[in-house]
Parts: C-alpha cells; structure tokens; sequence
C-alpha cells in the first residue's frame, strides 16, 4: 500500500502547492513524505516534532479538506518525527488544534532510546564577554541568593533544580554579568557544551531574517541544538507574537531534552506585559530570582575592585562620596571611576572629594532626563499633527488622528516606560489595543522613510 500512499499524497502536495505561497509549501509541506497507509490511516514523516506543532497550528484547516478530499473523510492521520513510536493524531474540526485535541507530546528518539547515539554537532562562538566573569563579579548580602544560584548551575549544570532560571531586576543592577558568568565558568569547564548568549532582539532579528529567507526551520533546529541557552531582556519579547511563539517551540524542546536556559528581565515574570500566557507560565517553571539595586557594602566593593583593575587609587573618602552618592546603577559607578581615571591621566589631576563631587556631578548631569509626562507627549504630538489634544483623547477614527493616537501610545510605551494597560487607561483603551498600536508604528518605520522622519522629529522634541 506504500505505492498508493506515495502517489496519493503527491495529489495531496498538488492541491496545498496551489492553496500557498511557494515559500510557506517549501519551508513546511515539500519535506513532508508518505511513508504508510492501510486503507484507513496514513502515517506521514516530518523532520521534527516542530513541524507537526507547526502544521497543526496554522495549516490543520487545509490539511483535514485535503486529506478528505483524496484519502477519503474517514482517514485517520499518523505522524511520524523521530519519535519512539507513531503518535495518531485525527485531523480535527475547523477551528481546533489536532495536536493539541489528540494530547499527543512529541518525545526524540535519542530520549527514548539511550543506546541511540546523541547527534554531534560543531562548536559554535558563545557570543559571551570574557570580562563577565564569577571572580569579578562583587558580592554582598543584597546578591547573595541570585549569586549562590548561579554558582550551583555553572558548577553542577548536570543537575537542573534551577531550570530556568529567571533573573530580574532594574538597569544597572548586574543581570547581564551575572547570566553571561554561569556560560563562561560552564564553557571553561567543559569546552564542548554548546552555550549560546543572546539578547531577545538579536534572537528577534535573526529569526525576521529567517522567515524572510525560507530559513525559519534551519533557525528552529540550530537553537534546538544549544545545550546552556541565555537570553538576555527577554521583555523585548513584548507583543512579538510570532518570535514568542517559536521560543515558545524552542523553549519545550530544550526543556524536555534537559537543557538549561537562562533569561533575564527588567521586572517579574507575572508583571510582564504582552507576553503569552503560556510563555510566562513556563518561566515560572524553575528559579525565580531578583537581583535588588546595589546597597553600601557592595557599591564600595564594586568601586574598590574597578579602581584596582583600572590601576587607580582612591581615598576612603573617595570612595564614601561615589557610594553614598550613586545608590541605583552598579554601571553608573563605574562610570565613575572611569572618569576620574581620565582625569587622573589626561589632566594629571590629583583625586581628591572635590574632584569626585564635579565628576559625579557630571554623571548625573548625563543621565537621561526624568521621563517627560503623558500630558507632554500628547501636547506635543497634538501640535504636530496640528490637531486637537481632546481629538486624541476621543473617539475618531479619522486617519490622521487614528495614527496620531498610534505614535502616542508608542511613545508612551518606549520613551515613557508606561505599561499597556496605563497606557490604554489613560485613552479609554485595553492594553491589546496599546500592543496593537505599537506594532503598526515599528512596522511602518521599518519601510516607510517619511513616516520614520516623523517619529525621529517628534522623538527629538519630547527628549
């Protein structure tokens, strides 16, 4: 009966290859392969378990008409991904998920079957900084707990109590060096294990550039294959539905394959604003934990170990006034110390407090401006639009004041640090519709250059 599911099918590939673009058939239908079928059910093989999740999800309708249409409507469907065993799978009604209706999880074959020699793959560069490492990185009781997890994963990554780990915290406070110290002492104690670190909007880049390519499962199996995967500001995941939902993918492969992640975010998983549901459940899954802003003990011990590595010397007092004066940012200290380093090279200056006062006067000075207020903005914008304020408060949906309403929210959103649901409180709107908006204004600074000119000009006037 293989010949006549071999011969079906292809009439099958026929009708999808007429229903999508060349593109989305080659990336997710021309691997696919009848591989059985015995009157009554057709087992069909996909390259991973991906697919099948993929296919179920945006492709189900087509595929149950399809299948009806040429193997009859009482056809039962099979997949088989490398799995230990075929997972039956009924093509489901319109509207529902088969996969998802069948309770079917994939499982890898190597999993299932440990005499199955693992795949080996080649090394990769982990894109880490080897300056962020454990033996400089300050400690005191305020980051006792996140340090003390990151040491147990580095030294033990065999052992996956702390799987994932989520590290969140405010700007400046060490996330980065911290998350970046568990891939390099990992690395250095075990060279073939593939640790990858990556920001979430390089990982978003690269996955745009995927899909535009036809590449989107080349993309998918590479980062299946990590074995320490970081991702860094994963709040920049924030209202990317589709970026989320192949880290969603990603994020269960790896899980289930005992591979360790690590994010790390600007605030709590449950305070995360236009992410899934199922996304943030799942990083609740292992350790949560805070990295709180720097007390006295540890800005002076950052301080003392910058100015040391940096071949300076500074007074106690000094290093009183720097502490007690920049209290947030581990990074704005040592900016700093930076400072007075050129001061002390460049102009031969000796270091002494008044010098440290003009020099952390200076710091602050630099620091961005204290957010500019929702009222501002909507002056602002209302006048450059030349159009009313209460326009943009009200209810048209003139296009003129519809986009001026967009670029609000979105300024609102990036420049002003103001959650969805603030923002769409403020305009008698819901937080999706914030999101929305977002979106439509980064999609139209990403192709039209007279619209881009516009957000520019109107960035300049409210910073």
């Amino acid at each position: 009966m293989i010949e006549t599911a071999i011969k079906q099918w292809d009439k099958c590939l026929e009708i999808i290859k007429d229903n999508l673009s060349t593109e989305q058939y080659k990336a997710w239908f021309e691997p696919i392969v009848a591989v059985g079928y015995d009157g009554t059910s057709l087992t069909l093989k996909v390259p991973s378990p991906y697919y099948i999740e993929r296919i179920e999800e945006q492709y189900v309708h087509l595929l149950k008409s399809v299948i009806s249409h040429v193997f009859g409507p009482a056809t039962k469907l099979f997949y088989k991904a490398n799995v230990a065993q075929n997972a039956e799978v009924k093509v489901a009604d319109a509207g529902e998920s088969a996969i998802l209706k069948s309770g079917v999880h994939a499982q890898s074959a190597a999993n299932a079957n440990p005499f199955v020699k693992h795949e080996e793959y080649d090394d990769i560069d982990p894109q880490l900084n080897l300056r962020y490492t454990f033996e400089n990185y300050c400690s005191s009781a305020c980051n006792l707990l996140p340090l003390t997890v990151a040491k147990a994963i580095a030294d033990n990554p065999e052992c996956k109590t702390y799987n994932p780990l989520f590290v969140f915290g405010s700007t400046g406070v060490g996330k980065t060096h911290l998350i970046q110290a568990i891939g390099i002492r990992i690395k250095e104690r075990n060279p073939r294990t593939r640790v990858l670190y990556v920001t979430a909007k390089v990982f978003e880049n690269q996955y745009v550039s995927a899909s535009r390519n036809n590449k989107a499962p080349d993309f998918i199996n590479f980062y299946q294959s990590i074995d320490v995967l970081i991702i860094d500001d994963i709040q920049d995941f924030a209202g990317k539905s589709r970026t989320q939902n192949t880290f969603f993918h990603i994020f269960n492969h790896l899980h289930q394959n005992g591979k360790q992640l690590i994010m790390s975010c600007d605030c709590r998983p449950s305070d995360l604003d236009g992410l899934e549901p199922r996304l943030i459940s799942r990083f609740k899954w292992g350790m949560t934990v805070e990295l709180s802003k720097p007390d006295y003990e540890l800005r002076r011990e950052v301080l003392s170990l910058k100015a040391a590595q940096d071949g300076l010397t500074l007074s106690d007092e000094v290093l009183d006034l720097i502490a007690t004066s920049i209290t947030d940012s581990i990074r704005d200290l040592e900016g700093v110390v930076v400072s007075l380093l050129a001061h002390a090279t460049v102009m031969n200056s000796e270091i002494t407090t008044d010098l440290a006062r003009s020099v952390i006067g200076n710091a602050v000075k630099l620091r961005p401006k204290p957010v500019c207020t929702f009222e501002f903005m909507v002056e602002t914008i209302a006048d450059f639009y030349n159009i009313d304020v209460d326009d943009i408060y009200g209810k048209s949906r003139k296009r003129e004041i519809s986009d001026a309403r967009q670029v609000l929210m979105y300024f609102a959103k990036t420049l002003g640090n103001m959650s969805s649901t603030n923002v769409g409180m403020r305009l008698s709107r819901n937080h999706a519709t914030v999101l929305h908006a977002c979106k439509q204004v980064e999609q139209r600074v990403s192709i039209e250059k007279q619209f881009r000119q516009e957000i520019e000009q109107i960035r300049s006037k409210l910073s």
